[in-house]
């Protein structure tokens, strides 16, 4: 049985200052949950982006909360999905342009506009073992999810079009 192991929104800002703070405050409002910032791992002289320097924001959500959220985020989409945003593995991603796509979310003047990606990571039951802290192994491959399982299964549970 497939589920939805968590949703991850990510807002990529670039720099650190005022805006990665609007970034904060928008995730925080539109997930109910505090943001933890994404750090650069290289240096790129040409952007002014040191390395360790925080450059994004990002929220992962599990449970009610992650099913509430995706339902919402699709709709911004109008419901479809790509064909191509599904991975090997069977998790899928999408990008929303701006925020004020989501029904039921006003523009606030004081954060302004921006925009995010949500992923999202399915899993069958079984997959805990990759993850434990005792006896971890490796997930087998009746496991795992396959792109057509994947896609199967959002066209039949969560009323989305794969086009």
């Amino acid at each position: 049985m497939i589920k939805v192991g968590k949703v991850t929104i990510n807002i990529g800002v670039g720099t650190a200052g005022e805006s990665l703070e609007k970034a904060e405050k928008l995730l925080e409002t539109l997930c109910g949950q505090k943001p933890i910032r994404t750090m650069s791992k290289s240096r790129i002289p040409t952007w002014g982006v040191r390395k360790k320097m925080p450059i994004g924001v990002k929220v992962t959500l599990r449970g009610k909360k992650a099913t509430e959220f995706l339902n919402n985020a699709v709709n911004a989409k109008e419901r479809t999905v790509k064909s191509t945003q599904f991975d090997n593995s069977g998790n899928f991603a999408f990008g929303i342009s701006e925020y004020i796509d989501i029904p039921g979310v006003k523009y606030d003047p004081k954060i302004g506009i921006f925009g995010f990606d949500v992923c999202v990571t399915l899993e069958k039951n079984g997959y805990r073992i990759k993850k434990r802290k005792r006896e971890k192994t490796k997930v087998p491959t009746s496991h795992k999810i396959t792109k057509d399982e994947a896609i199967e299964w959002v066209q039949s549970t969560l009323d989305i079009k794969v086009v």
